[in-house]
């Protein structure tokens, strides 16, 4: 029987694996396109500060990748965000990922999948939902990413179904 740890870090890993591949194939037009109020690299990095942030075993256990610009990992476009972004580069965003991907490596092992509470007080449900609820969230913005790339430069993304 497989370990259930084990299942999620594959599935984690294999949902950055696709995330990563469209990152590599995004075209430079597509990476910062004014057309999209929310940019192919600021949906990226998104993706990857949450997948960061719900690795850890509470929000105070958090440590913001050496990168971080605050207030970017948002996609909403409020009063207290900064007026223009400055884009990550794809090789910035490349590393992140890289970075994520040992997190999960790391941190997994030391979770306890068991625990009752999310470890985050918006999130009310136990910490293996939250895994399942990550690795979706990676997924969901990665497949956003995939069909932009489609639609925009008929570029496909394979699937990665484990890693």
């Amino acid at each position: 029987m497989v370990n259930p740890k084990d299942a999620v870090i594959s599935q984690y890993r294999a949902a950055l694996e696709m995330l990563k591949l469209a990152v590599n194939n995004c075209p430079d037009s597509l990476w910062n396109d004014p057309g999209y109020a929310n940019k192919f690299w600021h949906i990226a990095y998104h993706t990857l500060f949450y997948a960061h942030l719900y690795l850890q075993v509470t929000g105070g256990d958090f440590k913001p990748w050496h990168l971080h610009r605050d207030q970017y990992h948002r996609l909403d476009h409020g009063e207290d965000m900064p007026g223009v972004l400055e884009p990550y580069t794809k090789d910035e965003i490349l590393s992140y990922i890289e970075f994520c991907d040992q997190e999960v490596q790391d941190k997994m092992p030391l979770l306890d999948l068991k625990a009752e509470s999310s470890g985050f007080s918006w999130l009310p449900f136990g910490k293996l939902e939250l895994q399942i609820y990550n690795i979706r969230h990676i997924q969901h913005h990665t497949a956003e990413l995939m069909e932009r790339l489609g639609e925009d430069a008929n570029i496909s993304i394979d699937w990665v179904g484990k890693k």
